[in-house]
């Protein structure tokens, strides 16, 4: 065979191959009646709760423990254990967070009913497109069929009990069982328990960021408003804390927080995003690198079950916070610049094609269709999206191989 002619079936291979999956990503209808849903991937915020800590300086605003009344259609029962099938672990946080009440009673960072409404919402939604439309899952909770971890932290565990009893409507077989972890080897957020790298370059870093221009100037004006004196410890992170909890509730916010409140959110916005080094492949890696090994770990198990014909999970759930969220879109090339939500989803959903039998991941953020980066539409090839997960995802040994790499300044700093 000569070498044109050999180039020449090349090239038509590759054209045949390349419009071959452009059909498989063609309109939406077609599309979805040629695909056939294998795996669906959720990582998800906590629904509404009460501020991490109070402000200082504006009147108190009143928590009351009314706000934490449990909606009857909310209520489904479960288990947590470790990993391993084990005791759930202790919680530092939640203790942490029990050593802080406002003023009405109630205690700081907990579920409120607000919040579970949200995340049973979560639930009908995804029941509609799961249950009812795609007739993916079962109608009912099997063990079998969902996996569910979520960070050790009540409203958290509380959010998924909602998110459970919205999707399966309170109907369940088996016992409904959450995993969790200890704080110092936790995936779901970044882990500055044990990855002193990261919590030193972090510290670091918000110093700076608020040293930056113009951040600085509005903090300082903002605090001079709220009469907070300038060497009190309040950052923009704490303020839109205070007033997204406050607003979502619809409880008497400071007014000069509301007057601020645009340039609170973008501030904060601006300080993590500084803190991710707009992206920095190692501080993302330090960061989400765990949960991106896991999400493409759950993934190429299901493409390739071992052993061949095993049945796998069809839902895996992941109770995880806004600081897990934004360095995630930020890897895959979605984030908005808008701080994610109480009860915000990222999902992912793995799809094969019934006659070219090729694999697909399609991204979607609160239920609307994402465009992941290096893809060229939101049905995403296979390889394509698993070539951008590995630029970010890191094995345990990788991690802590990394975690460990410390600058001379780095090591002075305690």
């Amino acid at each position: 065979m000569g070498c044109g002619l050999r180039l020449c079936l090349l090239g038509g291979l590759a054209l045949w191959a390349q419009r071959r999956r452009a059909a498989a990503a063609a309109a939406p209808g077609r599309r979805d009646r040629e695909l056939e849903l294998k795996l669906v991937q959720v990582v998800f915020r906590h629904g509404a709760r009460t501020p991490l800590r109070p402000l200082p300086g504006a009147a108190p605003v009143e928590w009351h423990p009314t706000l934490l009344h449990v909606p009857a259609q909310t209520k489904f029962d479960y288990m947590v254990t470790d990993l391993h099938g084990g005791p759930q672990p202790p919680s530092p946080y939640e203790e942490h967070y029990r050593k802080i009440t406002f003023k009405g009673g109630a205690i700081a960072g907990q579920l409120t009913t607000v919040g579970m409404q949200q995340m049973f919402a979560l639930g009908e939604r995804l029941r509609r497109s799961y249950v009812e439309e795609a007739r993916f899952l079962s109608p009912t909770f099997k063990p079998a069929e969902v996996f569910i971890r979520s960070t050790n932290i009540f409203r958290n565990l509380e959010s998924t009990r909602c998110l459970l009893a919205g999707l399966y409507q309170q109907q369940k077989e088996g016992s409904v069982v959450i995993v969790t972890d200890e704080a110092s080897s936790e995936i779901l957020y970044p882990n500055y328990r044990n990855c002193q790298r990261l919590k030193c370059l972090s510290r670091h870093k918000l110093k700076d960021a608020l040293q930056q221009p113009g951040t600085s100037d509005d903090l300082k004006t903002i605090k001079e408003k709220m009469g907070i004196n300038d060497d009190t410890d309040v950052d923009f992170f704490l303020l839109l804390d205070n007033i997204l909890a406050e607003q979502v509730h619809n409880l008497p916010s400071c007014p000069v927080l509301k007057d601020f409140q645009e340039t609170v959110e973008r501030r904060s916005v601006d300080s993590l995003l500084f803190l991710l080094e707009d992206g920095s492949r190692e501080v993302l890696q330090m960061s989400v690198g765990l949960l991106f090994y896991t999400l493409r770990k759950n993934i190429t198990e299901a493409v390739d079950p071992s052993p061949p014909g095993e049945k796998t999970r069809k839902l895996i759930l992941y109770a995880s916070h806004d600081t897990t969220l934004i360095p995630l879109m930020v890897a895959l090339g979605t984030f908005d610049r808008k701080w994610p939500p109480y009860a915000a989803d990222v999902t992912l959903e793995l799809y094969q094609h019934q006659q070219s039998k090729e694999w697909f991941v399609r991204m979607s953020y609160h239920g609307e269709e994402r465009v992941v980066k290096g893809c060229r539409a939101g049905l995403c090839p296979l390889q394509e999206f698993l070539q951008v997960l590995s630029q970010y995802s890191v094995s345990p040994e990788e991690y802590n191989s990394l975690c460990s790499q410390m600058d001379g300044n780095q090591q002075t700093d305690s």
